[in-house]
């Protein structure tokens, strides 16, 4: 090759950006390695900063599915209730079952068999949603492994489907693009089938001990062996699946648990590093230190702003996180302006569905994904890569706060939620609006507006900007139902 004695610069060949690559590659371990690692205190763990996949998802999507979801009834609390005496699921057990000495709860896995059940066309599913995440719930309260695991033999691997769902699922979320976490809830097993001890039925069987047990008090302190054993489990969980979001139910804030807590998430934090992926663990209440994790409210939201990020666990279904005959479901408005409202307040939502048990997504649940991805495909500017503005909104309409708080009164047009994504400034109307929308905060006093424009629409805004605030004419067709979103840029200073 001819040698090159201009003075103009060169561009790279393909042989040097092979080279440059390939070195990227070699010293991308190296740099990991060279960042600080966590240790097992929350000093260490406090220096821990919730990644910007997270902070810019903000929709996921939570799945409940498992054995619970074969005799369908009532929630996915059944294997717990069924051996509670005078429950209604301990009638309807013995009713449609019979007796639980000769039906118990290891009696519906050879029914749990998944046939129809296909990763790749959930997760497709879920994108048409619009979400950015998916965490299926890897191990219930009910003991019962949906991943291959080397510490129980009861496990969706070797019974019932004889499938590694947790793994099907991380491969098609991988090929698809979608971040890729799991739930556990097996702290709570400490206790779930403790009603079965109370009187003759299965699980004082020794041949299901290695399933049901302990089957102890809630009031008990659980013993080290059981702690380690949750320990290794989520360990294993991270090492097999490669989790970017571990969820933990509300139990592990058991002081007790507290070494172990932090034992894990030392290890989940350094693997984060290895793997060069931010990772994030959800937590209930004060299960953990603010700061050393990332806090989830179940089926509730926050009333204003909080400064660190967040997340709402909620369900489709009203009844049950599971799939059960007699479920009924929320309305695509209510999911939207919860959306919205929650990500105005640096939220995440994380929205549950619950298959049935041959693998099959409820045509509900299908339909309302679908709606939410539909309204998202318009709108999702004003979602994703977004953070709050200085407040959360406005409205005559008052905000749910804190865990089980459902919006029991629906928004309108008139509540305004803001999000800000570089110069852009959202202003979102929780409805469509049916006379002239009215924005306070943006007044002339909040700065000079220079353009308002509608998402999702090239027509022309009729608008003004006085002390009292911005105004915005009603048109005669909006883009989407729900939820309506202005882009609004301010003049520069």
């Amino acid at each position: 090759m001819k040698k090159n004695t201009s003075y103009a610069p060169s561009f790279p060949t393909l042989k040097k950006i092979k080279s440059l690559f390939f070195f990227a590659l070699l010293i991308s371990p190296l740099f990991a390695l060279s960042q600080e690692r966590y240790q097992a205190n929350w000093e260490s763990l406090k220096k821990y900063s919730t990644p910007d996949w997270f902070k810019d998802a903000k929709f996921g999507i939570f799945i409940h599915w498992g054995v619970y979801s074969v005799p369908a009834f009532s929630s996915e609390w059944y294997p717990r209730e069924m051996y509670v005496k005078d429950s209604k699921e301990f009638k309807h057990h013995v009713e449609t079952f019979g007796s639980q000495d000769t039906f118990g709860y290891k009696n519906f896995i050879p029914r749990f068999k998944a046939e129809k059940f296909d990763a790749s066309q959930w997760i497709a599913l879920f994108k048409k949603a619009g979400a950015k995440y998916v965490v299926p719930v890897a191990e219930h309260h009910d003991g019962f492994a949906m991943y291959k695991t080397s510490l129980s033999k009861w496990n969706a691997a070797e019974m019932g489907p004889k499938r590694d769902i947790i793994g099907e699922l991380a491969e098609a979320a991988q090929k698809q693009g979608l971040i890729f976490g799991v739930s556990s809830h097996r702290i709570e097993h400490w206790w779930f089938m403790n009603g079965g001890r109370t009187f003759h039925s299965d699980v004082s069987n020794n041949s299901s001990n290695d399933f049901y047990g302990p089957a102890r008090e809630e009031s008990e302190t659980m013993s080290p062996e059981y702690m380690n054993d949750w320990l290794l489990r989520s360990t294993e969980l991270v090492n097999k699946y490669h989790p970017q979001l571990f969820w933990f139910d509300w139990w592990i804030e058991q002081p007790a648990l507290d070494p172990y807590k932090k034992s894990f998430a030392a290890y989940y934090y350094n693997k984060g590093i290895e793997w060069n992926k931010g990772v994030v663990i959800n937590y209930k209440h004060d299960a953990f230190p603010e700061g050393t994790a990332v806090l989830d409210l179940e089926r509730g939201k926050l009333g204003n702003i909080r400064e660190m990020a967040w997340q709402t666990d909620d369900a489709i279904g009203n009844n049950s996180w599971g799939y059960t005959t007699d479920n009924n479901f929320k309305n695509l408005a209510y999911l939207v302006t919860n959306l919205i409202d929650i990500v105005s307040k640096n939220g995440n939502l994380l929205l549950n569905i619950g298959p049935r048990p041959d693998g099959t997504i409820t045509e509900e649940e299908t339909q309302l994904l679908l709606g939410m991805g539909k309204w998202l495909d318009i709108n999702g500017e004003a979602i994703y890569d977004t953070r709050p503005w200085k407040i959360f909104g406005e409205g005559p309409t008052e905000s749910a706060s804190g865990s089980f708080a459902d919006q029991k009164k629906s928004f309108t047009a008139s509540d305004i939620r803001f999000t800000t994504n570089g110069e852009n400034l959202y202003a979102i109307g929780l409805g469509v609006p049916t006379q002239t929308t009215k924005i306070k905060s943006l007044s002339l006093d909040s700065g000079k507006i220079a353009t308002v424009e509608l998402v999702g629409s090239n027509e022309k805004l009729n608008w003004t900007q006085k002390k009292d605030g911005l105004s915005i004419n009603k048109l005669s067709k909006y883009p989407c139902e729900n939820a309506v979103v202005y882009r609004i840029i301010f003049l520069k200073k």
